[in-house]
């Protein structure tokens, strides 16, 4: 396994929650309204955990 980084515990529990916070938005998005703006949330928070996704050794948020 890689090292892991500085604020190990933060950036693990960042993860998940905007996990969380992108499935719910995921629900979201089955009614009617501004679905645009919503994808536009879901893409911006992706990119958040593809950045934190790079700070952790390979596979680690893989189940």
């Amino acid at each position: 396994m890689g090292e892991l980084p500085k604020r190990f515990p933060e950036y693990s529990l960042m993860y998940k929650t905007i996990l969380n916070q992108i499935k719910k938005l995921e629900d979201t998005k089955r009614t009617p309204g501004n679905k645009n703006e919503i994808q536009i949330k879901i893409e911006n928070y992706k990119i958040e955990l593809d950045k934190i996704k790079k700070m952790f050794p390979e596979n680690f948020f893989d189940n």
